[in-house]
């Protein structure tokens, strides 16, 4: 399978400015050197507590924000990616260098280059109440990016709207309806036909199931998994629903401020999770008996700020295993065998024995 999406020390950062001149005197590290590969054709799943930058991370991704630091490489060939690597080992003031990330490096890119990659990529909101507008009509709101993009307008942009609403299980009676006449799901299916209409090729799915209930998220999950097939799409789910990342991703990332802190294939990850972090999270999800206790007790104290997040490892103040190391070093994000990564010093000097 190759690699769509390489992320190299990808960090985006908010200023907090005080003072009476409105200086800049803090940041808020949403995204603190995310560095992962993203197949193409999979489903990749990002989990974490609410305000650990999964959703940043994807804006990011897609460049709805600005980075602060690091690179986003899509679809670059693997000898141009080699030769990127070893200039940044080598050389990394060369020109070469500059002149491959000008061409490939999504974070560096500007107005019209920026502007041509924004039909690959699409993104799917959490509440489709805020995300459409109630002023349209369904046909004018999913043929919208046809005509931004220079696609298609006129009958051309409606009956491609058409086609794609048919794709989410929407027919032509919709198409002269505003958004506060449709159910969530509904909703939820026009804000699909909205992102898949011009033919993306990346799609960041963002708590798609989080706004409806039950017997709905079960449709959509299915509807995500027939147009990923159907269309060819790469996925990058985020969710803080640990049960629905198991039904729908291929790999699992689980976040903690601002970091990766393990990854690996779905059902490996839940079969053998090794960071006590993701472990304090697998461990709440609910168990439908009541009359059984959990194995583990939940995580005690709260999730540091990300303005001053705490030195070396940052689960460490809530870990129950941190040794000394994790209070001064940070914790690489190693392999442990099955393509399974994880950054911890506990769990990196168990592997190492």
């Amino acid at each position: 399978m190759s690699v769509i999406l390489r992320l190299r020390g990808l960090k985006k950062y908010y200023p907090i400015f005080g003072g009476l001149l409105k200086r800049r005197v803090a940041e808020v590290k949403a995204v603190d050197g995310v560095s992962v590969d993203v197949y193409k054709g999979e489903c990749f799943g990002l989990v974490g507590e609410s305000g650990c930058g999964k959703t940043t991370l994807g804006k990011t991704v897609i460049r709805l924000y600005k980075p602060t630091g690091g690179h986003i490489y899509y679809n670059v060939p693997d000898e141009i990616m080699g030769e990127i690597e070893k200039l940044e080992r080598e050389n990394p003031t060369s020109g070469r260098l500059k002149s491959l990330r000008s061409h490939h490096d999504l974070s560096t890119f500007r107005g019209r280059d920026l502007l041509n990659l924004r039909r690959r990529f699409q993104l799917v909101y959490q509440d489709p109440t805020t995300s459409l507008d109630p002023r349209m009509l369904v046909k004018d709101i999913v043929a919208e990016p046809l005509i931004d993009q220079g696609l298609a307008k006129g009958l051309d942009a409606k009956k491609r709207a058409l086609e794609i609403l048919q794709k989410v299980g929407l027919t032509e009676r919709h198409l002269y309806r505003y958004p506060h006449e449709f159910s969530g799901g509904q909703r939820q299916r026009i804000a699909i036909a909205r992102a898949l209409v011009v033919n993306p090729e990346l799609v960041i799915l963002d708590e798609p199931t989080s706004a409806v209930d039950v017997s709905v998220r079960a449709q959509l999950l299915d509807l995500f998994q027939s147009l990923r097939k159907e269309f060819g799409l790469t996925y990058i789910f985020v969710t803080h629903d640990l049960s629905i990342v198991e039904c729908i991703s291929d790999r699992v990332a689980v976040m903690y401020l601002g970091k990766v802190v393990e990854l690996a294939e779905t059902a490996e990850l839940y079969k053998n999770t090794l960071h006590p972090y993701a472990q304090a999270l697998f461990a709440s999800i609910p168990i439908p008996d009541p009359s059984k206790r959990k194995a583990r007790a939940p995580l005690k104290g709260e999730v540091p700020s990300p303005v001053n997040p705490p030195q070396g490892c940052r689960f460490h103040p809530r870990c129950p295993y941190a040794l000394d190391v994790c209070r001064h070093k940070e914790p690489e994000l190693l392999d442990v065998g099955n393509k399974h990564y994880v950054a911890c010093h506990v769990v990196a000097e168990k592997y190492q024995r």
